[in-house]
């Protein structure tokens, strides 16, 4: 399934319009990522963990030449899925 797909299946269950099914989908995007910017976990309980994760800075190698490499700090999204989520696929 992919965005499109999935505001498909909104507008279907819901009632809405696709456009308005475009709208909650992309409203609901949009305020993980700003929360998750900001530092904050989403929790949907039953659903599932939105969190973000810190990476530290580390030497790598260039697979192409094998030379030592610099890679940055970074903030990583991370998902753990809940219980009902996880019941539910089983």
């Amino acid at each position: 399934m992919n965005k499109n797909d999935l505001i498909g299946a909104v507008a279907e269950t819901s009632g809405l319009g696709r456009a308005e099914a475009t709208k909650a989908v992309e409203g609901v995007f949009d305020t993980i990522t700003d929360s998750l910017k900001k530092g904050e976990d989403v929790r949907l309980v039953g659903f599932g963990t939105f969190t973000v994760a810190k990476r530290k800075a580390s030497t790598g190698r260039n697979p192409r030449t094998g030379e030592p490499m610099e890679i940055k700090a970074s903030s990583q999204p991370k998902f753990k899925a809940g219980k009902g989520l996880k019941d539910s696929v089983n």
